[in-house]
């Protein structure tokens, strides 16, 4: 018969080695479910990174874009003003040259008339009719003047302004108010807003 306390002893040794087994299967599969774990997260940590990379290109090549299309838009624009620039001194040098021409073809007209009046009273003794082509001469004259933006400052019995008189004379009197100009010396002239030549003139003052 065999010996009960040897079976349990062998019994006992087989549950060990069991449970040994089963441990050591269990460590096995916490290991194996550890390993998936960490690959999961190295994965995701690439991932990240790979995506932050892709974040940090896409951010380059707009600014790339913006800045060579601001430095294409800068090239033009002191293209157009280079252009612009020599456009403007070509036009100045052209207006210091040419800019008297339209007065001066207006003018030719009244040089004609001049020529003309010569003509016609080198052979006339009458003062009248040399008055009368004097007169229309010196017309036509001034209304090319007008025409071209000439006008004559008042000045007689006008209030003295510096800005259009020069006061060259002061009569003391009392047969106008102070200030008043009381003769014209020498017409002034403006065009528009710009005086030409101010108008000498001699003022009253009290006594």
């Amino acid at each position: 018969m065999e010996n009960p306390f040897k079976k349990a002893v062998k019994d006992e040794k087989n549950t060990t080695e069991i449970e040994e087994d089963v441990k050591a299967q269990m460590e096995s599969e916490e290991n194996q479910e550890q390993n998936e774990k960490e690959e999961i997260i190295s994965e995701t940590t690439n991932d990240d990174d790979n995506k932050s990379d892709d974040s940090e290109t896409i951010e380059v090549n707009p600014l790339q874009e913006k800045y060579d299309t601001l430095n294409n838009q800068y090239i033009r624009l002191a293209a157009d003003f280079d252009n612009f620039r020599k456009r403007t001194e070509q036009e100045r040098e052209a207006l210091l040259k040419y800019g008297a021409e339209s007065t001066l073809k207006k003018m030719l007209e009244v040089l004609d008339n001049f020529e003309r009046g010569l003509k016609a009273i080198e052979t006339v003794d009458d003062c009248e009719k040399v008055k009368e082509c004097y007169n229309l001469a010196y017309k036509n004259f001034t209304d090319v003047l007008t025409k071209s933006g000439l006008e004559t400052i008042k000045a007689e019995g006008e209030n003295f302004d510096p800005n259009f008189h020069e006061a060259v004379m002061q009569t003391p009197t009392e047969d106008y108010p102070e200030n008043t100009i009381i003769a014209e010396l020498q017409k002034g002239y403006k065009l528009g807003d710009k005086v030409l030549r101010p108008t000498l003139v001699n003022v009253a003052t009290t006594n």
